[in-house]
């Protein structure tokens, strides 16, 4: 998952009832340059500001996903007996394969 502008602006003006910025023109998207503020007690934060907190966000949900990865690399089994388990499994009309996999996925589940 990225980290967005929208993800970012939530971190500023937090002390304020409702929504504090809108786009000025639907079409163009929602990027900086589309961003006004729609709340006058609001303050615009800076693109750079914007650009910092979303590669703060983003090194953060990189980190915790991080763990999952890791936890699921030492899980998996060598790819030389996952190969292995995908010819047993064709020749005798098995599922070994596909279980190692799901039950790899479900212990170390992604975080959202």
């Amino acid at each position: 998952m990225d980290i967005g502008l929208q993800d970012a602006l939530l971190h500023f003006n937090k002390g304020l009832r409702g929504s504090w910025y809108g786009w000025i023109d639907s079409a163009d998207g929602e990027v900086y340059s589309n961003l006004k503020l729609i709340n006058d007690d609001a303050t615009m934060p800076t693109e750079e500001q914007v650009n910092a907190k979303i590669a703060e966000l983003q090194a953060d949900l990189d980190y915790q996903n991080l763990d999952y990865v890791k936890a699921r690399k030492l899980a998996y089994k060598p790819i030389e007996e996952q190969l292995d388990m995908q010819y047993k499994d064709a020749v005798n009309g098995t599922t070994t394969w596909k279980d190692h996999i799901a039950k790899v996925k479900s212990d170390n589940p992604k975080p959202e």
